[in-house]
């Protein structure tokens, strides 16, 4: 059974001396807004590839794309002699979580709007937001930032009822991903260890071994059109490399809480992005749910080191 712990302290892997590499010049923030851009960019190739490949066939398509990306970069194999058993567990529980997310994501935007599932997405991210908070301040930037998703993305429950399922299946495994992939982001204790990057690649590559049974049949379509290949590598590489890479950054610097409650900036890119990209100008609520989620962000106050969860 998954036990979800919270370390004492998030180790700093940009403290001690020697000179820091790009990862730590650059404020760990900046990393997820990369995350974020690139969240929502994936899901749009997803879409278009609907027509022509199914939706647990796409889900394929990303997940193996990611881990042939990470065997080639990361081989995260080598990981196995220097994991425990505890460990192995880790990557294990991630493994099926990142294949189970993305398929259920999937099946949830074939259903009901992308703005819709992000907000139910959300929703899990709100109990880890709200699990660390200490101050009446955090509570605040909590409040905020909740009400800001709210009005931005209007949940209303209509439509297709197992859309529904799909995407609240979705916010469990999301919730999950956060609790593992912040668990990995901090196992090394130094800035010579590869770190959660690596762990990733192998809990990749155990998604694709997982995800296999359910989306390799799907896929099938794509294998005689190389632009359907292609969009399919770019799907994942969108989705499943950028975003989790830079998620791992961020994670490995910002306590757990922060980390989620900056997830409540998503919603507020799909906005901006259907806007920028789509041509879909944001209504004066949207407008609105931007600036309190950006108070609430702006707001929020990092714990101290022996706080963080």
């Amino acid at each position: 059974m998954l036990r979800v712990t919270s370390p004492a302290r998030v180790p700093d892997r940009c403290a001690g001396g020697g000179a820091p590499g790009l990862a730590c010049r650059l404020p760990p923030q900046s990393f997820f807004l990369v995350s974020a851009v690139f969240h929502y960019l994936g899901p749009s190739l997803a879409v278009l590839l609907f027509n022509r490949v199914s939706v647990l066939g796409v889900a394929w398509l990303r997940i193996v794309t990611a881990a042939l990306v990470f065997a080639v970069w990361r081989r995260p194999w080598r990981l196995a002699s220097r994991l425990d058993r505890r460990g192995l567990r880790v990557l294990l529980a991630l493994g099926a979580v990142l294949a189970g997310m993305n398929s259920l994501f999937y099946l949830a935007i074939g259903r009901l709007p992308l703005s819709t599932v992000g907000a139910i997405e959300f929703l899990g991210t709100v109990g880890l937001a709200a699990l660390g908070v200490r101050t009446r301040r955090n509570a605040a930037a909590l409040a905020l930032t909740t009400a800001g998703v709210a009005v931005i993305t209007q949940i209303r429950i209509t439509g297709q009822p197992l859309g529904f399922v799909f995407a609240f299946g979705n916010c469990v495994l999301f919730m999950l991903y956060v609790i593992l992939g912040h668990k990995i982001a901090n196992t090394g204790q130094s800035r010579a260890d590869t770190g959660g990057i690596d762990r990733l690649g192998a809990s990749m590559l155990i998604a694709a071994v997982v995800v296999s049974p359910a989306g390799l049949t799907g896929a099938v379509a794509a294998f005689s059109h190389p632009l359907l290949l292609l969009a399919g590598a770019g799907v994942g590489v969108c989705s499943s490399v950028i975003p989790y890479v830079t998620d791992q950054l961020a994670m490995a610097r910002l306590p757990r809480a922060t980390f989620a409650l900056m997830l409540a900036l998503l919603p507020m890119f799909a906005t901006l992005t259907g806007a920028v990209v789509l041509q879909q100008i944001p209504t004066p609520p949207d407008l609105i749910g931007i600036a309190l989620v950006i108070t609430g962000v702006a707001a929020h106050q990092a714990t101290r080191p022996q706080e963080r969860s």
